[in-house]
């Protein structure tokens, strides 16, 4: 009985993962956002230094889509077609002033409805190596994909015995 509560438990974790995932394909894809908006957040992979060592290349930030900022906030803003993730080092009434935490300079002033959010969660590549390289994640990754294949396998199957 054990093992089928654990075959379940799996199962109903692939299909909420496989529709997290097709949502986030259909808002990139399909509505062309530039970024996702999962319940009020997105995510970002950091690819520069900037804001060093607070947060390394590869890491990824969680940000939670807000207009409320506060100075000393780390927040993720669009300039041009680029996202930015810096500091908030002064708030004046229609602009931010950032600067990453590796910079000399502050940034441009940046206008406030650019602000995407404010970062609330960094999860460092350290961890993602660590965690997506274990025998455990690997063994799921695998079963998912022999599951999703058997799956598909086995509706094609079906419509091939139809047709005869």
């Amino acid at each position: 009985m054990k093992k089928k509560k654990k075959i379940d438990f799996a199962m109903i974790f692939l299909i909420i993962i496989f529709i997290i995932v097709s949502y986030c394909y259909v808002q990139l894809t399909v509505l062309h956002k530039e970024y996702i908006n999962l319940f009020g957040f997105t995510f970002f992979r950091v690819v520069s230094g900037s804001m060093e060592s607070t947060i390394q290349i590869n890491d990824i930030v969680i940000v939670k889509l807000t207009n409320e900022i506060a100075e000393q906030d780390i927040i993720t803003y669009q300039s041009n077609n680029n996202f930015i993730t810096h500091r908030v080092i002064s708030i004046n009434t229609n602009d931010v002033i950032t600067q990453g935490d590796a910079n000399n300079t502050p940034d441009e002033p940046v206008n406030k409805n650019d602000i995407l959010g404010k970062v609330v969660f960094i999860i460092p590549v350290v961890i993602l190596i660590k965690v997506f390289t274990s025998p455990e994640v690997v063994g799921a990754i695998v079963a998912s994909v022999l599951m999703l294949w058997m799956v598909f396998h086995k509706k094609k199957g079906k419509i091939s015995k139809e047709e005869d």
